[in-house]
């Protein structure tokens, strides 16, 4: 184990900000981290760096989980088991799928962030969250060093959430995740957002899992930037959910507010229609501004600041607030 000093973690973190690791350590094999859980117990653990605003240098030993490798665990006539490690990148596992022909995660293509960050936020996108395809997440417990499997019920997902993001919040670091994925008997799901339109555009008529991962591919370009050309952690805000007596009210003010049935008694309202609605949509301030293009994305445009960044948040955050009554909670964690 090698631990260097002084690191920048610009390269580790999608929205390019430049603090300091006062110590930081690769590490590449599970081996390793049973290793330093013998000594280490007070560290911050960053992945793919994809939900995440720094705002400060990190004090703390800083550790870069970068296990690697994707293996297919069992087969059965119609599904397949796949372990993939928590270093792995997103999208570059949902491009193995493609390739492989394995169906269930072509709508996430181009989720930014590492496969072992996927289940503390529970990622999703038209209409297709993690929680649908994976069966179970290893990792070890922080404090004792024991491997622990938890099964789908144990993780608790829910709406960008799970019990890794909320009551076991820094007791555990996942190790690996194992999806159960399509062979042949492919379920699409081209009817969320603009998927359809997109297949409908190319003149697609028997769409396959490439071509809804490719219209998703197209879509988010469109609308997303890219993290490599202009900082951004993708959505900043969770598309709140409210009751319907409260949208009733808001559909009131505002007839043509976009919606989501979640259930009998739940709205789902867009958060990027909120914060476009009160002029957001496309400021810049200083280095620190709101994407054209997608009013849910904060972006920096060079050199800004994880401060300027969170300050921003808190502006549009109050905003909201004060022209709907509504409160719009963050997506990325805070540092």
């Amino acid at each position: 184990m090698q631990i260097q000093h002084n690191i920048s973690l610009k390269p580790y973190n999608t929205f390019g900000i430049d603090v300091k690791a006062l110590k930081f350590l690769d590490i590449t094999h599970i081996e390793i981290l049973k290793e330093l859980l013998k000594k280490e117990k007070d560290f911050f653990i960053i992945g793919g760096g994809s939900n995440l605003l720094l705002t400060k240098d990190i004090t703390k030993l800083v550790i870069h989980i970068a296990f690697k490798g994707i293996k297919v665990v069992d087969e059965f006539e119609d599904t397949v088991l796949v372990q993939v490690a928590a270093g792995e990148n997103w999208h570059e596992f949902v491009l193995w799928c493609i390739e492989n022909n394995y169906g269930g995660v072509e709508n996430l293509s181009l989720i930014p962030g590492n496969v072992g960050t996927a289940p503390i936020q529970n990622i999703g996108a038209y209409g297709v969250e993690f929680k649908d395809t994976a069966q179970k997440v290893e990792t070890i417990h922080i404090e004792t060093g024991i491997e622990r499997i938890f099964n789908k019920d144990e993780c608790a997902f829910d709406y960008r959430n799970s019990v890794f993001k909320n009551e076991l919040k820094g007791s555990y670091i996942i190790t690996n995740v194992t999806f159960k994925l399509s062979k042949n008997k492919h379920i699409l799901n081209s009817s969320y957002g603009a998927i359809q339109a997109e297949l409908d555009k190319q003149n697609i008529k028997n769409a396959t899992i490439k071509d809804v991962s490719d219209a998703v591919i197209a879509i988010r370009e469109h609308k997303l930037p890219d993290p490599k050309k202009i900082g951004n952690s993708g959505s900043f805000f969770k598309n709140p959910i409210i009751s319907k007596s409260e949208f009733k009210k808001l559909q009131e003010k505002f007839p043509d507010a976009p919606h989501y049935t979640v259930s009998e008694n739940e709205i789902k309202v867009p958060a990027g229609w909120l914060v476009e609605q009160c002029g957001f949509k496309g400021k810049r301030f200083g280095d620190a501004g709101i994407h054209k293009n997608q009013a849910l994305v904060l972006v920096n445009y060079a050199n800004a600041t994880g401060k300027e960044i969170y300050d921003l948040s808190k502006r549009i955050q109050n905003a909201v607030v004060e022209k709907f009554g509504i409160p719009i909670e963050t997506e990325v964690n805070i540092i």
